[in-house]
């Protein structure tokens, strides 16, 4: 018998007592009341909408700052407290959660874009359990129900007030935080071997796009077709049969396509300007607050623009961009772009030794990146399980098959190699 068997038949072996967000704690805004100016020189750190949707346990070790005067009423984040984002492209990406699992006495103000939720007994619920409770599949189901929109979603508070959820007795609490925290830290190792590599090939491909005097450089309107798309978020669907892209990593799909061609796409506002990237080539939709650059003369290949616009855009439009508010795109930035054009042979060169070295660091089929997704699959599948078994004393089928736990093993195998090699 296990350790959490054996907590769960002492503790709870009739189950765990169910309630809601609205019973155990209220909600809170972010910042109010701040202009551009207060976001270029600030004194204090501020969390970003980015920092909150990428991490289960709040970064609190970060470079943005905020200007916040001495007699200035703004509410801090506080231990414990359980974050959401507050708007998204789709209700399923809304209420994502992050939770402020270190204690410090720095001041930490959050983005006017997320909100806080804060229990009115902090002793109730571990945070570092909150930061894998509210990102749990059923949670997410819950919280998504409670987003309302057309072209964008938000969060209806009232309606998360009604979110349920177990609240297991502490030590069963605590002994699913160690089982699962043993998953998320070796996903973490993986990731940064992953993260080291991707830096690697940053370095290389910025090396091999290095301007030189002796090229020619001209504006991309010179050399583009550029254009924005006319569909909502709302018209995705889950199948379709052409990609529509919109401004996030993931495309959703659609029936119509407005768009047959090759071409680059990118971001026009939100957390993905400068950041995400497509390269297509055939029929598309594209959202209306996306981009879309054709290249039409054949001076300048399509993949090598791909490959200089992931390298040089960010810097080049963060000059005129700022994190206090949704950053985005002007169409005047995207036509004065500008882009150096090698010889043919060398953008051939180029492209042939980016596209090489970026399928070992991205290919989900292969090396790392297979290992992380498995990886995450398999705690995302023990997350869910241990936190039914918590609150039901029932388990959830398993959902992988034999071959992916074969897979899994193996993993496990080199992985503890490698571990064995460093303490040698």
């Amino acid at each position: 018998m296990s350790r959490l068997d054996e907590l769960i038949q002492e503790l709870c072996p009739d189950g765990v007592e169910y309630k809601t967000l609205g019973e155990l704690g209220k909600f809170y805004g972010g910042i109010t009341g701040k202009s551009k100016d207060d976001f270029t020189d600030g004194n204090v750190k501020f969390i970003t909408y980015k920092n909150v949707y990428s991490n289960p346990a709040l970064d609190i070790d970060v470079d943005d700052k905020v200007k916040i005067s001495d007699n200035e009423n703004q509410r801090t984040l506080e231990y414990g407290d359980v974050i959401f984002t507050g708007s998204s492209e789709t209700p399923d990406e809304c209420g994502i959660s992050s939770v402020l699992t270190q204690q410090t006495n720095e001041k930490l103000y959050l983005n006017s874009f997320c909100f806080v939720f804060r229990f009115n007994d902090t002793s109730i619920m571990l945070p570092n359990f909150s930061k894998h409770l509210f990102r749990s599949s059923e949670l997410r189901y819950q919280i998504g129900k409670t987003a309302n929109g057309v072209t964008r979603f938000n969060v209806s508070k009232k309606l998360m007030e009604k979110v349920k959820f177990p609240v297991p007795p502490l030590e069963v609490q605590r002994e699913i935080v160690r089982i699962l925290d043993s998953f998320t830290e070796l996903t973490a190792e993986l990731t940064a071997e992953l993260t080291a590599r991707k830096k690697q090939y940053e370095f290389y491909r910025d090396d091999l796009l290095k301007v030189d005097d002796s090229i020619k450089t001209v504006a991309l309107e010179e050399i583009a077709d550029i254009g924005t798309g006319s569909s909502n978020t709302n018209e995705g669907l889950e199948e379709g049969l052409y990609p529509f892209y919109v401004r996030s990593q993931e495309p959703l799909r659609k029936n119509e396509y407005e768009y047959d061609e090759t071409a680059i796409i990118t971001a026009g506002d939100g957390v993905g300007v400068g950041k995400v990237y497509h390269y297509v080539e055939g029929k598309y939709a594209l959202h209306q607050r996306a981009y879309r650059i054709h290249i039409n003369t054949p001076e300048v290949l399509p993949k090598y623009y791909f490959h200089y616009m992931k390298s040089a855009f960010l810097p080049y439009i963060q000059k005129t961009m700022f994190q206090g508010s949704v950053a985005s795109i002007r169409r005047p930035m995207l036509n004065k772009f500008p882009v150096p054009v090698p010889s043919l042979e060398v953008q051939k060169k180029i492209i042939d030794v980016l596209e090489n070295f970026e399928s070992i660091c991205s290919d989900l089929n292969i090396g790392l990146p297979a290992e992380i997704e498995a990886r995450q699959k398999q705690y995302e599948y023990y997350r869910d399980a241990l936190l039914t078994y918590a609150a039901t004393g029932k388990i959830i089928p398993r959902q992988t098959d034999r071959q992916t736990d074969r897979q899994t093993d193996r993993q496990t195998d080199r992985q503890t190699d490698r571990q064995t090699d460093r303490q040698a």
